[in-house]
């Protein structure tokens, strides 16, 4: 655990050092860590006081608050620091990362182990705050503002408040937080409680169709792209909770006897619910009698709601 090495982790964790007398000078996580070490030290030699008088120091200089018991191990990383507290009986492995805010907290009073234990290659994000004598696995990551009081297996990615597994399997990016890149679990439930909705409604209109009508009605029938329109406006975007023609996300269909094409226009350029979409509309249109093929499009062009409420407007004066 040396200097050196404590270097060299910040190297390798931070692309924003740009030489080693910046990284002495003005990295108050490393200070943090270093002064922690010979509190540590003190701790373990029963000079209680003076370990604790040299971490309170450490946390009026660095803004970082960690617990003279506490245990740190090799090339843990503390990036910007501000906020960072960790408790007593926290046990923290070997190259782990820690964003500001945050917290090893404890959840009991008495004197046991009430902390966390952090295993090795763990990233905890901004904010997050994980309480409790619970073991977060190796190679896990805590997303941003996360609120953690379940052990984390292994690999496993954790976001919310409180805190669920969004990927069980380590991710692409093992080692990083891309913090653009974490997934939603209750997105994912809510669409799949959508898509369940879907199916039974299909199934229940299909069932009451054909107990009332044996067979199909000849007269007044809608033309086959208002049927698809009308099919449409039962698709749902979960983020949003509005359906997607009135939306605007619908731009245009083309009808082509058998065969009929669907173009999307999305509200961002990248969707997450992009595929869930597609699949509904896809299951909406075949449904239409007489329709045996769909594609469905997503254009790459920008989402107006302005320019939305004048289809929807259209539509419906036409």
């Amino acid at each position: 655990m040396g200097i050196r090495e404590d270097i060299r982790t910040v190297f390798e964790k931070d692309p924003a050092a740009m030489s080693t007398l910046e990284v002495i000078c003005c990295y108050p996580g490393l200070h943090a860590i270093w002064m922690h070490r010979i509190a540590h030290f003190l701790w373990d030699k029963h000079f209680f006081f003076l370990a604790r008088l040299l971490s309170h120091i450490s946390r009026m200089l660095t803004g970082i608050e960690i617990h003279p018991g506490a245990k740190l191990g090799k090339r843990v990383f503390i990036d910007h620091g501000s906020g960072v507290v960790i408790g007593e009986t926290a046990e923290v492995g070997d190259d782990v990362l820690i964003y500001m805010g945050v917290v090893l907290g404890g959840t009991a009073l008495e004197r046991t182990k009430r902390h966390p234990t952090i295993e090795n290659d763990v990233v905890l994000g901004s904010g997050a705050i994980v309480l409790g004598p619970i073991t977060i696995g190796r190679g896990a990551k805590v997303g941003a503002g996360s609120v953690v009081i379940r052990p984390v297996p292994p690999g496993a990615t954790v976001v919310g408040v409180p805190a669920r597994i969004a990927e069980p399997q380590p991710s692409v990016s093992a080692g990083q937080l891309d913090h653009n890149k974490l997934p939603d679990p209750m997105l994912s439930v809510v669409s799949q409680m959508l898509d369940r909705l879907s199916r039974l409604e299909e199934k229940f209109q299909a069932q009451r169709y054909t107990s009332v009508y044996r067979t199909p009605l000849q007269k007044s029938v809608p033309k086959k792209d208002e049927q698809i329109y009308s099919q449409l406006r039962e698709v749902i975007d979960p983020e949003v909770g509005i359906d997607i023609v009135k939306m605007g996300m619908v731009k245009e269909v083309i009808v082509d006897g058998v065969n009929v094409e669907v173009n999307l226009v999305l509200t961002t350029n990248i969707c997450p619910m992009a595929e869930y979409l597609k699949d509904q509309v896809r299951r909406k249109v075949l449904s239409v009698g007489g329709i045996e093929k769909v594609s469905v499009n997503i254009l790459d062009e920008p989402w107006s709601w302005d320019r939305s409420k004048e289809q929807t407007q259209d539509q419906q004066s036409t």
